[in-house]
């Protein structure tokens, strides 16, 4: 017999999750997703003998009140609530029976914390999207149709628990705060390259305010803002926190600007900022647990001591309030450094996340080249414990199970590596020519920057008008300058899930179409979807709505197939994001009607006005352009970086 489950009350933001969540996609920009507190989402399943990763649901601040057509055992776990059984207050953390007909209702949080977990024995029975029932709400997709949760949705419960059940023990359940010691490793970027000494001592000595405008994407803190090592990123942008664009961890402490930022598991994975700090994996559960006005303070760990993820018991350590730790492992976040034609530095990011970083900080397409034959050197061999290989701009961050392929393991296997790749000038790889659709100075983009300035900031000085910003950065007569030189570019896909869902991160191939921007700061809290911006010497197209910081020129038509699993236009079956890696990206220009005609295509399985011509990309012959218009070259750089300056020095002048 089936049992049902009737959502009376849906709670807030309530969202059908599992553990791990989405695995295997992060080059493409698909967060994991999963419990915000995975402890104790696995607690609750284990608690019920269930498999601790099965379906179960997560809100936030106050939860749902839920009917079932059949007796069942549940378990409700996270941050302290009034749970009821038919009106009779039950426990959480032990597994209490709801019987058929029963309602169980899970009320508003009356302690420290934010989320709170409802498992059921069986876990629930959702169909999976990318391997996973987890539901990303920014993506509209897993769980239940891709959203929270409505008064009325009906569940349905999984086949029956194979495991013992038993109550939670009391050392086993995480200790909840409003004043929060968390673990972190040093790195990826630490002093002195991007921050001072006295940035880092700040950001250990700091006790942080949680921003109200959190969620699972990142957790906003409020803190003293970093003097910084450097005046500004360069070709990655204005903003000395400004870098060429690299893969992210979850738990990373993101400098957006000099705001910083927690990353969640609904964050992006890939971005062009520096991140001090992160999380070392057995701490993430404590972001899902931070609530606006709760104090943070960052303690420094040896990443050889951080406890493991998959332990639930003692050896989480979740039960203590404080880290205890005799410091870091003072090494600022580099792991190694090997010299050669190709530098390379080997950076910690987290306890399970190395940052292979190749070269001197500019943009050179050779980089990308040795980037790329690392990743399919390791995607081919695929040792035992790797989990992830997301490609940036000059780096590729190898994510691993340290229990099963520990980091110092993995640091001789990528040594081992570098010695046997080939020579960069040696990649010709498939590179498609795709001309999409550009509607200029797009309404939705203009509605986002108002949205800014009336909501972020005011005085930015990329406001009121981005496109006249990218103007006057780089020393263009007009305008109409930047449009000529956007529609006359051949941007190349470097990296993908830049802000999201096959989101690229694309670059000109000829470095006369490199308009330099910097990001805002702060960032932008809304973007629309498949705007078209330009950070640092970058073009991205926004994969989704969400946060952002590209300047705004203008939008184009989707680059994720929201119909997926079914075929749609351009998308390959099977595959929902539209680009690859070396794409090569074109623009003609359509008018705001036209472009909504087009994406109402795209959507309804058309073709959406997406030209797609297959062909390759020889970076020798790429270099033997470079070489025959050197001059030219020079030339456009030397008006840019007097234009890039002037802009600096005006916004010293105005105290920005």
């Amino acid at each position: 017999m089936t049992t049902k489950i009737t959502v009376d009350r849906p709670g807030m933001l309530t969202t059908v999750q599992d553990y791990p969540g989405r695995t295997g996609y992060w080059q493409v920009g698909v967060p994991p997703s999963g419990p915000m507190d995975d402890l104790s989402f696995r607690l609750g399943n284990a608690a019920l003998g269930n498999a601790e990763g099965a379906p179960g649901l997560e809100s936030v601040m106050a939860g749902p009140a839920l009917r079932f057509t059949d007796a069942t055992r549940v378990c409700v776990t996270g941050a302290p609530a009034t749970v009821r059984v038919d009106g009779t207050v039950v426990p959480q953390w032990r597994p209490v029976t709801v019987p058929a007909g029963g309602v169980l209702d899970v009320g508003a949080l009356v302690g420290p914390g934010l989320r709170v977990y409802v498992l059921v024995q069986g876990g629930l029975d959702i169909p999976e999207f990318l391997g996973s029932a987890a539901t990303f709400t920014l993506g509209r997709f897993g769980g239940h149709e891709g959203r929270t949760l409505a008064e009325g949705d009906v569940l349905v419960v999984g086949e029956s628990a194979t495991g013992p059940v038993a109550p939670v023990p009391a050392e086993h359940v995480p200790a909840l705060t409003t004043r929060w010691e968390i673990a972190v490793t040093e790195g990826p970027h630490g002093a002195p390259e991007f921050f001072t000494r006295t940035d880092i001592d700040t950001i250990y000595a700091t006790e942080y305010e949680v921003h109200f405008n959190s969620d699972r994407t990142g957790v906003r803190l409020i803190g003293p803002k970093p003097r910084w090592a450097r005046p500004d990123g360069g070709e990655a942008g204005l903003h000395p926190s400004n870098i060429h664009d690299n893969a992210y961890s979850v738990g990373a402490l993101d400098f957006t600007g000099d705001t910083p930022i927690l990353l969640g598991p609904d964050g992006p994975s890939l971005g062009g900022f520096v991140c001090p700090v992160t999380v070392v994996a057995a701490d993430r559960w404590k972001l899902g647990q931070l609530a606006p006005g709760h104090r943070v303070r960052f303690v420094p760990v040896r990443a050889e001591h951080a406890a493991s993820r998959r332990a639930l018991g003692v050896a989480r350590r979740a039960g203590l309030a404080l880290v205890v730790s005799p410091g870091g492992d003072g090494d600022d976040g580099v792991l190694a450094r090997r010299d050669g034609d190709t530098a390379v530095t080997y950076r910690r990011s987290g306890d399970d996340n190395v940052l292979v970083e190749y070269g001197d900080m500019t943009l050179d397409l050779a980089l990308r080249a040795r980037v790329h034959a690392l990743h399919q050197r390791l995607d081919a061999e695929r040792p035992a414990g790797l989990l992830e290989l997301t490609p940036g701009i000059r780096s590729l961050q190898v994510k691993v199970d340290p229990d099963v392929l520990p980091v110092p393991t993995l640091l001789d296997l990528l040594a081992e590596a570098e010695g046997q790749l080939p020579a960069s000038d040696e990649l010709v790889v498939p590179s498609r020519r795709v001309r999409l659709p550009l509607s200029w100075d797009d309404p939705a983009t203009r509605e986002a920057i108002q949205r800014y300035v009336h909501g972020v900031r005011a005085d930015a000085p990329w406001c009121p008008w981005n496109i006249e910003f990218i103007r006057r950065m780089n020393g263009l007569g007009s305008v109409d300058d930047v449009f000529d030189t956007v529609f006359a570019a051949d941007y190349m896909v470097l990296g993908l899930g830049d802000v999201y869902l096959g989101a690229p991160v694309a670059t000109p191939l000829d470095p006369r179409h490199r308009l330099v921007t910097t990001k805002y700061n702060p960032a932008r809290t809304w973007t629309p979807e498949n705007a078209v911006g330009i950070g640092g010497a970058y073009l991205c197209i926004y994969g989704m709505e969400g946060p952002g910081g590209y300047q705004f020129v203008g939008r184009t038509t989707q680059v994720w197939n929201h119909r997926h699993p079914q075929p749609a236009g351009p998308f390959e079956a099977g595959t929902p994001w539209l680009l690859r890696f070396f794409d090569r990206i074109s623009w003609y220009p359509v008018e705001p009607e036209e472009l909504l005609d087009l994406r109402a295509d795209l959507a309804a399985g058309r073709g959406g006005g997406v030209e797609i011509v297959d062909g390759t990309f020889s970076l020798a012959e790429h270099e033997r352009f470079l070489v025959d218009h050197a001059a030219s070259i020079d030339a456009f750089r030397q008006v840019q970086s007097v234009a890039f300056a002037a802009e600096r020095a005006r916004w010293e002048a105005g105290g920005a």
